[in-house]
C-alpha cells in the first residue's frame, strides 16, 4: 500500500465498483417505467444502454461512468435484458466525449445529484472522523463516507481524493482521542507514568516490562507478586472513568497496541501519544492483575481441595489394608475358637495358642482405630491444611472491595467480620459466628468441631464459599471476569427498544401467553403420538411398556464399496507437502489477506513470514524452531509478524474464507446440508510452563491438560476451537462458537454428546431457534415432563419426573427474553453468563426459568428419539465426524509431544485458532483433490453411485508431508491444479 494510500486494491474494487452478485445487482439497478421513459428518448441503441448504464453507476455506487470503463458483465447483461438490447453494442457507446458529458449532466438532473464541492470537505471529513472514532480500518472510513455522499446526493469525488481524506480523518481520530484520554491529568501523575519506562540503574527491567511479567503457578509467592504490580499500577492513580472519554473501539485498537509494544516502543512516541497509551496500560493493567490474583485465588482453594481430595483416598486405602488384615487375623481365630467349641476343647486355650491374648488386644485396637478413623468426605482432611487459607485470606480482604448483588448478603458480613479479626490479629471471634449461608457439610462439620477449631472451620467455609459465588452473586469493583450479572447483559434500554421493534430475534414469541401455548400445543401432540405408538407396538427399533425404555442400537451403515472407493480416491490424491498446501489453498481463497495490519488492516507483503508463524501455531512448533526449521526466517521477523498481524479477530475471518469455500465445493454437497453441527471437546495434555495453566479432569486421568471444544459443520467445515479448562465441564460452551462465528452458516440444528444435555442448555437453544439434539448415554434413566393438567399417558409412568412448573418461567418471562436477546445480540459469550448463573447460592430466579423449559424441550426431544429412528442416525453420523476431525487436529499438533507448553490464555487460543485453520485449509484442499479424482474415474468410465459419496471424508493426511523441514514454493503452481495420481499406485500401505 503506496503512502497516501488506506485502501487496498480489493477493498478499492469493492467500494467503487458496481456489485457482482444477483441480488444487488436487482436491488440497485432495476428500471422503473419512468427510467424507462427517460432512456427511451435516446435514438440508438448503444446511446440507450450506454445512458441506462451511466444512471445505473450514478444511482451505486454513486459515480460517473469512467472513460473507456467496460462496465461488469452481470451489470451489463441485466440492464440490456431490460431494454431488450444485445449487450456488445455498448462497445460503440460514447465514441464522442460530448456524449457521455451530455449524458452526465443530464442524469444529474434527473436524479437531482450534484458534483463534490470545496463545501463539501468539512461536513465529509467530520462523517470520516465519526466512523474513525470506532475503526482503524480503512474500508469501514471509506465505506462510511461513501454513506454520507450517497445520502446527500453527492456525486463521489476522485479515489485520491477520498483516501486522503479517510487517512487524515483517521489520524484526527487518534489524535483527539489521545487528547481526551490525557486531559486534566495532574503532574505528578503524567510523571508517574513516564517513570514506568525508565530502566533504573540497580533494576534489570523498566516498571513496565515488570508490570507485564508475573508467574501463574497457584503459589502463594506467585499471588503476592501480582499483588505488588497492583499496588504499584493503583499508585499511578488513573481514574477508572478515563476510558469512556473515548469509543469502545478506539480504547481497544490502544490497547491492542500496547500490548505488542515495549517500552522502547513506547520511548519513541509523540508525548501525546506515549501518555494517552500509558494510561491505557494502567488501566488495562490493573484489570488484569484484579483478574489474575482471584483466579490464581480460586486456583489455590481448589488445589487444597485436590490435595486434601488424594489425602483423603490414601487415608481410605490404609484404612482398608488395616481392616483388612485384621479381619483375616480376627476370622482365623474365630475359625479355632469355634473348632474348640464343636470338639468340647478349651476355648482360651485355642486362643492362647493361636494368636495369643497380647496379639489379640493389638488386633482389635487396630481394627478400633481404624473404624473410628472413618471420614465421610474430605473436609477435614481440608481443615488439616487450614494454613494456606489463612495465609490467603487476609490477602484478599485487603486488596479487593467485594459487592453482592442481593443488598445485605450475609456473606458480605461475613468477609468484614473476618477482616476486622485479621486486623485485629483475634483467633477466636468474641460474636457468634454467621453460618446461615454456608452448606449444610460445613455447618455439620463445625457442629462437631472443638471449640478452639470452630474457627478454623468457619474461616475454611467462609473463604469457599466466597469462590464458588465469585463467579455469580459476588463481584468485585475493577475486575472485568467477576462484574455484576446485568453489565452483561444488553442495557435495558437497548432491550425496550429492540423489543418495541420486534427485533430481538428469537425462535420464540415474545408473549408469555402464545409461547405457553404453542409449547403445550407441541408437548402434548409429541406424547399421544408416542404412546399410541407404544401401546400398539409400533415404536421402530424401541421399545417403551412398563418395564421402561429399550432402544436398540445403531447398526454401521457403511457399505464395504464406500471404503474401496474411499481408499481408491486418496490413492490418487498428489503427495504434498503441508507447506505447498497452505499456499496452494492461499492461492484459491486469499485467506491470508484476512491478516490485517493492528494499525491500517493491511496484510503483510511477507506472505511466507505469515505462513510460517501460522503453521508454528498450528504445529505446536513455536516461532524460535520455525525460524530455524525455515532457514530462511529469523525469528525477529516472525516475532514481528505474529505481534502485529496474527490474533483473534484475524484468525476468526480466515477460517471463516475457508469454512465458505469448502461448504461451496460440490462434493461437499453429499456430505450434508451446511445446516447442521456438532461440537465436542479434545483433551491435551500440558508441559513444561503450561502446566501452570493447566487443569485437571478424572475422565482424562491424573495429568494435567487443556480441552480444546470444537465446532464442526455437517460438511466437515469447523469453525470454532476454544481451549477451555478441563475442570469447568463442556456444556456451558456448546453455544459460544454458533453465536460467534463469522462464516455463512445457518445452523438450525446442534448435536453434542451427553457433556452438554442439561437442561438450561435445551432452554437456550430452544431460546434462540435452534434444535438442540444431544446423544444421551443413560437417556433410558431421565424423565420426562408433562403440562399442568395434560393428559396422563400410563405408558410412560416409568419415565415420568413429575409436571412442569410454569409460574417460574411466567414470573421471569421479561427477563428471560432480555437474558436471550442479550446472547443473541453478541453482548457476551453465552459461556459466561451460564457460569455466573450457576455460581449464584441459591438457584437463581432466571436459572429455575432456563431449567423449566429446559424441561419442556428436554421431554420433546426425547419424545423425538424414542419415535424418529433418522433422528438417531443423523445424531451418530454427524458426531462421528466430529470425532474423526480429532485423529487429524493431533497428527498436524504433533511438535513438543502434542502438550501444550503455553501459559497463558492468549497463546493458547493462538494455538487453537492455528490449529483450525491448517485442518480446515487441509479440509478443504482434500475436498477440492477427492472431486478431481472423482470426475477423473467417472470420465474414465468407472461407475461411482451418487450413493456412495456421503460416505467418503475429506479427512485423510496419509499423503501430506506434516513435518520435518518447513520449505516454501518460491513459485506459484504453473498449472491451476496439481496432476493427480495413477490410482492403481501402492504408495502406502492400507491399514
Amino acid at each position: 500500500m503506496k503512502k497516501h494510500e488506506i485502501l487496498s486494491a480489493q477493498s478499492r474494487t469493492a467500494l467503487f465498483n458496481p456489485p457482482t452478485d444477483p441480488a444487488t445487482i436487482i436491488k440497485y439497478y432495476s428500471l422503473s417505467e419512468d427510467n424507462m421513459a427517460l432512456i427511451r428518448k435516446r435514438r440508438r441503441p448503444e446511446n440507450r444502454l450506454g445512458f441506462a448504464v451511466h444512471m445505473a453507476y450514478m444511482r451505486y455506487p454513486g459515480r460517473v461512468l469512467g472513460q473507456d470503463e467496460t462496465p461488469p458483465e452481470e451489470l451489463l447483461g441485466f440492464i440490456a435484458e431490460q431494454l431488450a438490447i444485445a449487450p456488445k453494442v455498448f462497445q460503440r457507446y460514447a465514441q464522442r466525449d460530448e456524449t457521455r458529458r451530455e449524458h452526465s449532466s443530464e442524469l444529474l438532473s434527473y436524479l437531482g445529484m450534484r458534483s463534490f464541492q470545496a463545501s463539501d470537505l468539512r461536513a465529509l471529513s467530520k462523517a470520516a472522523v465519526t466512523e474513525a472514532n470506532g475503526t482503524e480500518k480503512g474500508e469501514a472510513i471509506v465505506a462510511a463516507m461513501l454513506t454520507w455522499l450517497q445520502q446527500k446526493r453527492i456525486l463521489l469525488p476522485a479515489t485520491a481524493m477520498i483516501e486522503r481524506i479517510a487517512l487524515a480523518a483517521r489520524a484526527t481520530a487518534r489524535q483527539q482521542a489521545y487528547k481526551s484520554l490525557t486531559a486534566g491529568l495532574d503532574a505528578a501523575c503524567k510523571i508517574a507514568l513516564e517513570a514506568l519506562l525508565i530502566v533504573k540503574e540497580e533494576e534489570k527491567t523498566s516498571p513496565f516490562a515488570w508490570l507485564r511479567q508475573w508467574q501463574e503457578m497457584p503459589k502463594l509467592k506467585n499471588l503476592t507478586g501480582i499483588l505488588e504490580r497492583l499496588n504499584t499500577v493503583r499508585r499511578l492513580a488513573v481514574a477508572p472513568d478515563r476510558e469512556q472519554r473515548i469509543h469502545r473501539a478506539r480504547y481497544m485498537a490502544i490497547v491492542r497496541e500496547v500490548a505488542i509494544m515495549d517500552a522502547q516502543h513506547l520511548s519513541r512516541q509523540d508525548e501525546a501519544r506515549r501518555i494517552a497509551s500509558l494510561i491505557v496500560f494502567a488501566r488495562e493493567t490493573e484489570t488484569l492483575l484484579i483478574d489474575a490474583a482471584l483466579a490464581m485465588a480460586g486456583k489455590m482453594i481448589g488445589t487444597v481441595f485436590r490435595s486434601a481430595e488424594k489425602s483423603h483416598k490414601e487415608h481410605l486405602s490404609e484404612r482398608a489394608k488395616v481392616l483388612k488384615k485384621t479381619s483375616k487375623t480376627l476370622l482365623k481365630l474365630a475359625k479355632s475358637v469355634l473348632a474348640a467349641h464343636d470338639t468340647g476343647g478349651d476355648t482360651d486355650s485355642a486362643i492362647e495358642k493361636d494368636i495369643g491374648w497380647d496379639r489379640l488386644a493389638e488386633v482389635v485396637k487396630a481394627a478400633e482405630a481404624a473404624i473410628q478413623a472413618t471420614r465421610d468426605d474430605s473436609l477435614e482432611d481440608v481443615l488439616e491444611r487450614h494454613a494456606t487459607i489463612r495465609r490467603l485470606a487476609p490477602l484478599l480482604l485487603e486488596h479487593f472491595t467485594f459487592c453482592a448483588a442481593t443488598p445485605g448478603d450475609p456473606l458480605l458480613a461475613a468477609l468484614e467480620m473476618l477482616r476486622g479479626m485479621y486486623a485485629t490479629h483475634r483467633r477466636v471471634a468474641k460474636e457468634n459466628l454467621p453460618v446461615a449461608f454456608l452448606q449444610p457439610k460445613w455447618k455439620k462439620l463445625m457442629w462437631a468441631a472443638e471449640v478452639k477449631k470452630k474457627r478454623q472451620v468457619w474461616e475454611v467455609a467462609v473463604m469457599v464459599e466466597l469462590r464458588d459465588r465469585l463467579a455469580g452473586s459476588i463481584w468485585v469493583e475493577g475486575s472485568r471476569a467477576f462484574r455484576p450479572f446485568d453489565e452483561y447483559l444488553l442495557p435495558k434500554t437497548v432491550y425496550i427498544e429492540k423489543k418495541e421493534k420486534g427485533d430481538l430475534n428469537l425462535g420464540i414469541p415474545t408473549r408469555f401467553e402464545d409461547w405457553r401455548d404453542q409449547r403445550m400445543e407441541a408437548l402434548e401432540t409429541r406424547m399421544k403420538t408416542v404412546a399410541d405408538l407404544a401401546e400398539s407396538g409400533q415404536l421402530p427399533d424401541a421399545v417403551l411398556n412398563e418395564e421402561g425404555l429399550s432402544i436398540s442400537p445403531i447398526k454401521r451403515s457403511t457399505p464395504p464399496e464406500a471404503e474401496e472407493l474411499s481408499y481408491r480416491l486418496y490413492r490418487m490424491l498428489p503427495r504434498v507437502r503441508i507447506t505447498d498446501l497452505l499456499m496452494e489453498v492461499n492461492h484459491w481463497t486469499g485467506f491470508a489477506d484476512c491478516f490485517g495490519h493492528l494499525r491500517n488492516g493491511e496484510p503483510p507483503s511477507d506472505m511466507l513470514a505469515l505462513m510460517s508463524v501460522l503453521l508454528a501455531d498450528a504445529t505446536n512448533l513455536g516461532l524460535s524452531r520455525m525460524a530455524r526449521s525455515s532457514g530462511e526466517l529469523t525469528h525477529a521477523k516472525l516475532v514481528w509478524i505474529a505481534e502485529w498481524y496474527v490474533r483473534d479477530e484475524t484468525y476468526k475471518p480466515a477460517t471463516a474464507l475457508l469454512v465458505d469455500a469448502l461448504h461451496a465445493e460440490p462434493l461437499a454437497a453429499f456430505w450434508g446440508s451446511g445446516q447442521i453441527s456438532s461440537s465436542d471437546g479434545q483433551f491435551f495434555l500440558s508441559g513444561g510452563r503450561g502446566k501452570d495453566r493447566a487443569g485437571h479432569n478424572a475422565k482424562h486421568g491424573i495429568d494435567p491438560g487443556l480441552l480444546l471444544y470444537g465446532h464442526q459443520s455437517d460438511m466437515f467445515g469447523g469453525f470454532g476451537l476454544q481451549p477451555i479448562a478441563p475442570s469447568i465441564g463442556e456444556a456451558p460452551y456448546v453455544l459460544d462458537a454458533i453465536m460467534h462465528h463469522e462464516t455463512t452458516l445457518k445452523i438450525i440444528e446442534h448435536f453434542t454428546d451427553t457433556a452438554g444435555a442439561v437442561d438450561h442448555i435445551f432452554a437456550l437453544f430452544h431460546l434462540l431457534g435452534i434444535r438442540f439434539s444431544p446423544r444421551i448415554r443413560d437417556l433410558a434413566e431421565r424423565k420426562l415432563y408433562r403440562m399442568p393438567e395434560s393428559t396422563h399417558y400410563e405408558v410412560f409412568s416409568p419415565l415420568m419426573g413429575g409436571t412442569v412448573d410454569l409460574r417460574h418461567i411466567e414470573a421471569t418471562w421479561e427477563e428471560t427474553l432480555h437474558f436471550a436477546a442479550s446472547i443473541k445480540a453478541g453482548s457476551c459469550a453465552p459461556s459466561v453468563l451460564l457460569r455466573k448463573l450457576r455460581a449464584y447460592p441459591r438457584q437463581h430466579s432466571l436459572a429455575k426459568a432456563q431449567k423449566e423449559i429446559g424441561k419442556i424441550e428436554r421431554s420433546c426431544f426425547t419424545l423425538d428419539w424414542i419415535s424418529d429412528p433418522e433422528l438417531r442416525k443423523r445424531s451418530h453420523g454427524t458426531l462421528n465426524k466430529g470425532e474423526s476431525r480429532h485423529s487429524l487436529a493431533r497428527s498436524v499438533f504433533f511438535h513438543r509431544h502434542g502438550e501444550f507448553h503455553d501459559r497463558t490464555l492468549e497463546n493458547q487460543r493462538y494455538r487453537a485458532s492455528g490449529l483450525n485453520l491448517v485442518v480446515s485449509a487441509i479440509i478443504l484442499w482434500n475436498a477440492v483433490y477427492l472431486n478431481r479424482a472423482i470426475t477423473e474415474l467417472r470420465n474414465s468410465g468407472v461407475i461411482i453411485p451418487d450413493e456412495l459419496l456421503p460416505h467418503t471424508s475429506p479427512l485423510g493426511w496419509e499423503h501430506i508431508s506434516l513435518n520435518g523441514d518447513y520449505i516454501w514454493p518460491k513459485e506459484p503452481l504453473q498449472a491451476p491444479f496439481r496432476p493427480l495420481r495413477n490410482p492403481n499406485a501402492e504408495w502406502f500401505k492400507r491399514e
